[in-house]
This record gives C-alpha cells, structure tokens and sequence, in this order.
C-alpha cells in the first residue's frame, strides 16, 4: 500500500506523522507541499478522500488568515484558490491512502487509513 503524507519539515505536527507512517513500515511518498502547493483539482480530490469542505482544514491559527481571512465568507472554489496560493493555511500533516485520507494530528489518527 502507498500512502502519500502532505508534510511540513518546519511542523512538529508533522514530523511526528511522518515519524509514526515510518513505524508502520509502508510505502511512503513525502511531499512538502510548503515548497510544490497541491493544483485546485488535486485539492479537491484530497478533500474527497477527507470527507471536507475546504473551509475546514483552514489553519486559523495562522497570521495570513487572522490579518486577511478571519470573518469573511468564500465560496468552496474560493477556498480551494485561497489553499492552493497560501498552502501554509493547510491543516497539517494530510496522510493520502488509496481510497481515503485524514489530518493526521495526532499521528495515531493515520491507522483510519492504513
């Protein structure tokens, strides 16, 4: 089985997921999605795999969204655009599977998938 983690090296969230997807010896694809931000239509294929709508894996903690975002309404598109631009405002990690996926904060939360 593959299993794809959307992970952040700077979040200890993150590193943590990715620590715990190493224990479970599979498959894994690392992508720092920091650095390459998922396309809208990929976005929109890992929302599926969450069962989300885009405004619910918004980190609201972050600055960006608190300064520019914070009591305003988006439509789902808009949402997905705002994501892909800004992926720092992407909960973190996303562990992708196969036909699923989840926020996988706390790491335990991936054995859903696995």
């Amino acid at each position: 089985m593959s299993i794809k983690i959307f992970h952040n090296p700077r979040c200890r969230h993150s590193r943590a997921g990715l620590e715990y997807l190493k224990k479970k010896t599979i498959d894994i694809e690392v992508r720092n999605y920091i650095a390459e931000p998922p396309s809208p239509d990929e976005l929109k294929e890992i929302l599926l795999k969450l069962n989300k709508k885009p405004n619910e894996i918004v980190r609201t903690q972050e600055e960006y969204f608190k300064s520019a975002l914070k009591g305003k309404t988006f439509t789902d598109e808009e949402w997905i655009k705002i994501l892909c631009e800004n992926p720092k405002l992407i909960q973190r990690p996303i562990v992708v599977g196969k036909h699923k996926a989840v926020v996988a904060n706390p790491p335990h939360d991936i054995d859903k998938i696995i």
